[in-house]
């Protein structure tokens, strides 16, 4: 039902999981444990699913909060929970209040959960190609330092996410990433098309971090490539399939 990072694990005081799409109650494409308010699968059903990531994480429904997201650097500082119909629009959000669970959804983009575990504020981030390249990882840092958090006691896990043999793309998105930082270019390979390339999407993510003074551990899991365990955007596009789950991946202070 849920993947953790040894690095983050390790804290005490901290619960976090990268949910995968397995122990829930969903059905067909949704199978089984989908946590997208956005789909079309049955809201009952979701409302279910979320319960029980809730229940792993030892929050209430309510305190099991996820944002409505737009590829933002835009970032939430979650002080009381929030209704369904409130949920801020942003692609992360922060908190130093126990209790409560803080998550981004997911189906290929990059997940990012955050923990200082002294100051106790903890943090998490959707990290898909323009978020990345917006900043929202150096967003998220700087909002969990408002909160009391230093910097140079963050630990970062990165969950599962597209990998780069999965993510073609084209040169006008290479040409974007090198606008902004030449150096963007060592995270595109060849693609097996003219004009196409392969983006490691994770890869850039953890460099990001590093270059903002987070380490980072990454799960090396793969989205698009393993369909028993994980939704994926992409995937479900290149099948036709009309709609896709998503994935929560969430942390909370004990």
């Amino acid at each position: 039902m849920m993947l953790q990072a040894r690095a983050l694990s390790d804290l005490a005081g901290i619960r976090h999981a990268f949910f995968t799409r397995e122990g829930g109650v969903s059905t067909g494409l949704y199978a089984s444990l989908n946590g997208g308010v956005g789909s079309k699968d049955a809201p009952a059903n979701v409302a279910e699913n979320r319960a029980r990531m809730a229940a792993a994480l030892e929050c209430s429904p309510k305190h099991f909060l996820t944002a409505y997201q737009t590829h933002s650097p835009t970032v939430a500082v979650a002080a009381t929970p929030w209704a369904p119909d409130d949920r801020p629009r942003a692609d992360a959000i922060v908190t130093r209040v126990p209790a409560l669970a803080i998550g981004v959804t997911t189906a290929d983009c990059g997940p990012v959960l955050f923990a200082d575990p002294r100051a106790r504020v903890v943090g998490a981030a959707h990290a898909g190609w323009r978020g990345a390249l917006g900043g929202v990882l150096e967003a998220t840092v700087a909002a969990m330092e408002e909160l009391g958090a230093a910097r140079r006691s963050i630990v970062a896990a990165l969950g599962p996410a597209i990998r780069q043999d999965n993510y073609e793309v084209g040169d006008d998105l290479i040409a974007q990433f090198t606008a902004a930082d030449p150096a963007s270019g060592s995270f595109f390979a060849a693609g097996a098309r003219p004009g196409r390339a392969q983006f490691d999407l994770p890869g850039y993510i953890v460099a990001r971090l590093e270059r903002a003074g987070i380490a980072c551990e990454d799960l090396g899991l793969c989205t698009y490539a393993d369909a028993a365990r994980f939704y994926s955007y992409r995937r479900a596009t290149h099948r036709g399939e009309p709609d896709y789950g998503r994935h929560i991946n969430a942390i909370a202070l004990a």
